[in-house]
């Protein structure tokens, strides 16, 4: 465990808070697969007590825990971080109260490492993670999702990637070899294609999982992190994953509808505030349509990448049968 920021990262924290001294108070997280820590700073003098700050380091040897460590998920995981840097300091500034996100504050390069100073979302009201939902807050991450997508509908996404998600078909060759489930492997650059054929595209966040949300402690007010796969997309396939990650099968069965309602009923008041000259009514019969398609697209990426996953069950099945047959 290295906590060491050396003297270059901590002068670019310090100028960031104005603080006079900083401590590494926590380590918060350890990235995905040795990239590096997100580590809770605390500060002396200046307006802030805390910030969170992400360091990147570049590995001698990735360790992915499911064995995927090629040099094409090393490039992926390397662009990865170029982008979230990229969000924070050019496209984040768009997102206010309704889509929360931590506020940037500084970021600096040396070499193969990289560092990104974030507002300390705990410190500032949403201290809870949660690993189960209720309706309720279900309805409230589906709501920061429609502000964000209605807030970034029709952009190019300069700097970012050219197709969002963690999952894309062009960024996971090798999932796809692993595949074995022929039709829907068949299927898989169509499946693609349609979502990247819709007309109405937006900026996805891309890994729009329970863990990313961060609750107040009442659990009426929600924020986001993660940037690492922002870029262009159906909203569909933040919606399908979010939902994905919190319902269980029969949840999944029974709610879909009802959350999918829920969804488009804020989408529609978001785009009549922000994009007054978008046609809302466009825009959600054609996304209601690509809620399936958009499953079945993060399905078949999980039958490549761990065919024994628990969200691999009857109800993703059905889906993407139905959709196959559409094909």
């Amino acid at each position: 465990m290295n906590r060491d920021l050396g003297g270059k990262f901590e002068a670019i924290i310090l100028k960031a808070t104005g603080a006079s001294a900083m401590r590494v108070e926590t380590v918060i997280q350890e990235l995905w697969s040795g990239y590096g820590q997100i580590l809770r700073i605390t500060l002396t003098g200046g307006g802030r007590k805390t910030v969170v700050v992400k360091h990147v380091t570049m590995p001698m040897e990735s360790r992915h825990p499911r064995g995927w460590n090629s040099n094409h998920s090393h490039e992926r995981k390397v662009f990865s971080y170029q982008v979230e840097t990229e969000w924070y300091q050019s496209w984040s500034s768009r997102c206010d109260e309704r889509c929360r996100i931590p506020e940037f504050l500084s970021f600096a390069r040396d070499g193969e490492n990289v560092l990104l100073v974030l507002e300390d979302l705990d410190v500032s009201g949403y201290p809870a993670r949660r690993t189960s939902v209720d309706w309720k807050q279900i309805e409230l991450c589906l709501q920061w999702l429609a502000e964000f997508h209605a807030t970034f509908l029709g952009e190019i996404p300069s700097g970012l990637w050219e197709t969002g998600t963690y999952w894309h078909l062009e960024t996971r060759p090798e999932e796809l070899d692993a595949l074995d489930d022929e039709p829907l492997k068949s299927a898989a650059a169509a499946i693609d294609q349609k979502l990247n054929a819709a007309r109405f595209q937006t900026l996805v966040h891309g890994d729009a999982k329970l863990a990313n949300f961060c609750f107040s402690e009442s659990g009426d007010q929600v924020a986001m992190l993660d940037f690492q796969y922002v870029g262009s997309g159906c909203g569909m396939k933040d919606v399908a994953y979010f939902l994905g990650s919190c319902l269980d099968e029969a949840s999944c069965e029974a709610q879909e509808e009802a959350l999918l309602t829920s969804y488009f009923a804020s989408l529609r008041d978001a785009l009549n505030r922000r994009k007054p000259e978008i046609d809302a009514d466009a825009v959600i019969a054609e996304w209601r349509e690509l809620f399936p398609v958009a499953w079945t697209d993060f399905h078949r990426f999980l039958k490549g990448w761990c065919p024994g996953h628990w969200k691999i069950n009857s109800y993703s099945e059905r889906v993407a049968r139905q959709v196959l047959a559409t094909i």
